[in-house]
């Protein structure tokens, strides 16, 4: 499947899985944007690392999707959007009554509020080209619940709402809006927890993440972004072109308890 001619802004995309989607993005042909908050070289290498590899055109832009009036010009600096993959993401765990408003308050908007800022921006952007696709990186947090997680299990339902919001407004025409709904995936962050997991609980890297960090995913295997990116570069494809308004789980069956 070639995405050659199609440009793709992926949000929070320095790291982790934003960076894994905007990679296959540009390995199936499109050009790319990637973002995060910070404006370092680090972050300009990433991109001309992307289009050298890939032959593509790569951008880095910064902008903190914490502002509306920042997300909203991500997509205009960018200049076309005919993919979104609305990624940024930020997590504090606590409980309800000892959350802090200001991370609930950072969470709605950088999870949630970016994601809809992002698209009311490409979606006249899309309809000019005759095309589009909304990937929305939700979670199994968007489906279900955990504890001390409110703030981010509140956005990522939100995202979900959002999501068949806009599939729905968007049926008639050429473009598409999904999510997808990964569980645990193996990117630098968990990798980096789960040392400080063994010594916490006195049991070894398997145990670990079998007993604790996989608990709930039936699989007993993380995600891997790669998997994350492969689905989110189907969505755009002509085979994906009737899906829309729907969630694509990719969470080894955590779901499905």
């Amino acid at each position: 499947m070639s995405l050659t001619g199609k440009t793709a802004v992926v949000t929070g995309s320095n790291s982790g899985i934003g960076l894994g989607i905007a990679r296959e993005l540009a390995r199936a042909g499109a050009d790319v944007v990637i973002n995060s908050f910070t404006d370092t070289d680090e972050d300009h290498a990433l991109a001309e690392g992307i289009a050298s590899e890939c032959g593509v055109t790569a951008r880095y832009i910064q902008a903190d999707m914490s502002s509306a009036d920042a997300a909203r010009a991500l997509i205009e600096t960018a200049g076309r959007c005919d993919i979104l993959v609305n990624n940024a993401g930020i997590q504090h765990v606590a409980p309800v009554d000892q959350f802090p408003p200001e991370k609930w308050d950072a969470i709605l908007a950088i999870n949630l509020s970016s994601a809809f800022h992002t698209a009311a921006v490409a979606l006249p952007m899309m309809r000019q080209a005759g095309w589009g696709r909304i990937v929305n990186v939700a979670s199994a947090h968007g489906l279900t619940a955990s504890p001390y997680k409110s703030a981010y299990i509140a956005a990522k339902h939100g995202v979900v709402g959002l999501t068949k919001t806009v599939a729905l407004e968007t049926a008639e025409e050429p473009i598409t809006c999904n999510a997808i709904c990964p569980g645990y995936v193996l990117t630098p962050i968990i990798e980096s927890q789960i040392p400080d997991q063994m010594k916490t609980h006195g049991l070894s890297r398997d145990q670990v993440i079998r007993d604790v960090m996989l608990v709930r995913q039936p699989s007993k295997d993380f995600v891997t972004v790669e998997q994350v990116a492969g689905t989110a570069v189907f969505l755009c494809s002509d085979a994906a072109a009737q899906i829309t308004g729907t969630t694509i789980s990719v969470d080894g069956g955590w779901t499905a308890l």
